[in-house]
């Protein structure tokens, strides 16, 4: 079964904030020129993509929810998300 984070998370257009950070400009320039490297548009979506992967890291280690284990297990082997999407789904009509 699903949790509503979990669903959340697979809704593309869910809502954003605007936050304000207090970075090094070291940190911002190194992310300026990885970003490009891993095929990404600018640093802050790189920052996002850090934050986002460390985030369900540790939720996968705090949360006892098995489903989402799993879901994130198989997205880290290469599972399209449209096939985890069809999954989560089954999971939850079952």
């Amino acid at each position: 079964m699903l949790t509503d984070r979990l669903k959340k998370r697979l809704n593309k257009d869910r809502p954003m904030t605007t936050i304000t950070l207090r970075i090094p400009v070291d940190v911002v320039e190194s992310l300026k020129e990885i970003a490009p490297h891993k095929g990404i548009a600018g640093y802050q979506t790189l920052l996002k993509a850090y934050i986002s992967e460390g985030l369900r890291k540790d939720e996968n280690q705090f949360s006892s929810n098995a489903s989402l284990r799993l879901i994130d297990a198989l997205r880290k082997r290469g599972v399209p998300e449209s096939v985890l999407e069809d999954a989560a789904r089954e999971l939850e009509a079952a």
